[in-house]
């Protein structure tokens, strides 16, 4: 009875969640409004684990229910790997859903978009989820997936630097030197 109670559960949150596509085509028009420019794959693939750890800092829940895979240059989602390639990213994200998640989206665009892709790419090799993702030992050929409870450790890092630093900050504990 617990199972089915829990697979409800599960349906019902899955249901919440984004579709990616749409995610992955939102940041691509929003960072070629920006930047005046095509994003590239690697910087796309950043953008969007960034704000699936973001959604999860700001509402306790993922985005997207899609998994990435931890490849030698970070997070990478193979769906919009392949889509991006065939360049059909130009879904389009309902006003409400870029609405609700509309500080997620600043906070990430603010923070990671004006940095180059290999920048990215070390800050991701930082995260505890790629790590523990790279270690797992699969057979040749197997990628390996990132836990999103993995990313929710990533996340929960996060929120305690910030806290500390507006905690700092604000107090004017911290001086510039």
């Amino acid at each position: 009875m617990r199972n089915k109670k829990n697979f409800r559960i599960f349906v019902l949150k899955l249901r919440c969640m984004e579709d990616v596509v749409k995610i992955a085509s939102y940041i691509c028009l929003r960072y070629r409004r920006r930047f005046g420019r095509k994003i590239d794959e690697m910087k796309l693939h950043k953008l969007l684990y960034f704000t699936q750890r973001e959604s999860i800092i700001r509402t306790g829940e993922p985005l997207f229910g899609d998994c990435f895979e931890a490849w030698k240059y970070g997070p990478v989602l193979v769906a919009i790997r392949q889509r991006y390639k065939n360049d059909t990213l130009h879904e389009e994200l309902p006003a409400p859903v870029e609405e609700r998640y509309k500080e997620v989206f600043d906070t990430v665009f603010e923070t990671y978009a004006c940095k180059d892709s290999w920048s990215l790419s070390s800050i991701t090799h930082g995260e505890y989820a790629w790590q523990v993702a790279r270690q797992r030992i699969l057979p040749e050929g197997q990628h390996r997936l990132i836990a999103t409870d993995d990313i929710r450790k990533d996340a929960e890092r996060v929120k305690i630097r910030r806290f500390l630093y507006e905690k700092i900050t604000r107090n004017g504990d911290y001086e510039d030197n």
